[in-house]
This record gives C-alpha cells, sequence and structure tokens, in this order.
C-alpha cells in the first residue's frame, strides 16, 4: 500500500457557488479559502495546488457583524510619504464589494506559491449574475 500524492495529472477540480446574501464575509471567505485549498477532498495534499474552482455571487450582500463597518479599514500605502490610503469597510462594502471579499479569503490562504494560482479560480460577483453558467456549479452552503 502506498501514500497518495497529488500532482496536476491525477487532480479533479470541480465547481462550486457560494451565494454570500446575508451571510458574514468572514464565514463566506473561510469556506471560499477551504474550497481552493482542498481541505475537504480525501486527497488533499499540502504542498499541491488540488483545490476547486469557488465563484461567490452576491457579495455586495454580505454582512459585517459587529463594529467592523467603523472600525475596520483597507489600507493601501503607494510607498511614498504620506502615501496611506484608508477607507472603512462600510465605505468599500459598498463601492467595491468584489475587492472586499477577495482581501477577506486572502488572508485566509496561506502565504505560499500556490495561493496565487489558487485566487485565479476564485470568482467573485456583487450581484447573483455570473458568467460560468456552463460550468454547472454545485451550489454550497455557508455555515
Amino acid at each position: 500500500m502506498s501514500t497518495f500524492m497529488a500532482n496536476k495529472a491525477n487532480i479533479e477540480r470541480k465547481w462550486y457557488i457560494l451565494d454570500a446574501a446575508g451571510k458574514p464575509l468572514g464565514k463566506t471567505a473561510v469556506r471560499a479559502a477551504d474550497l481552493l485549498r482542498g481541505k475537504g477532498k480525501v486527497t488533499y495534499t499540502p504542498h499541491a495546488d488540488c483545490g476547486d474552482n469557488v465563484i461567490i455571487i452576491n457579495a455586495g450582500k454580505a454582512i459585517l457583524t459587529g463594529k467592523k463597518g467603523e472600525q475596520k479599514f483597507y489600507r493601501t500605502h503607494s510607498g511614498w510619504v504620506g502615501g496611506l490610503k484608508e477607507t472603512p469597510y462600510r465605505i468599500l462594502m459598498q463601492e467595491k464589494p468584489e475587492v472586499a471579499m477577495r482581501v477577506a479569503v486572502r488572508g485566509m490562504m496561506p502565504r505560499n506559491v500556490i495561493t496565487k494560482d489558487s485566487l485565479k479560480r476564485l470568482h467573485i460577483y456583487a450581484d447573483a449574475n455570473y458568467e460560468q453558467q456552463a460550468q454547472k456549479p454545485v451550489a454550497l452552503d455557508v455555515e
């Protein structure tokens, strides 16, 4: 009996869809990160990219619990002196909910080379319309 090691030749990728409407941003991001990494698969291999494709719809309708809308900030820095820009998450969720969701999912992924390829399989939409109907994604519930 030998140990199974996943590689590009024997990985089977599926399509999943998550509906973020009325669900906390963080819980949706956790579920998406686990699917992107393939943590729920029997054939999970930590050093191989064996995750699935994930579509998140209704990202604009995700909720922030507690006082995160006012107290949590999305920060970017240009690299120049005084180049720090801060945007409260309340405003970010109104203007660019896809960015807020992508940042949350990225923060829950490991800091390694596999993450870059995994995030290419993440598709986020602010509303219920999405382009991947031909892939017949399986709807999953966010717990």
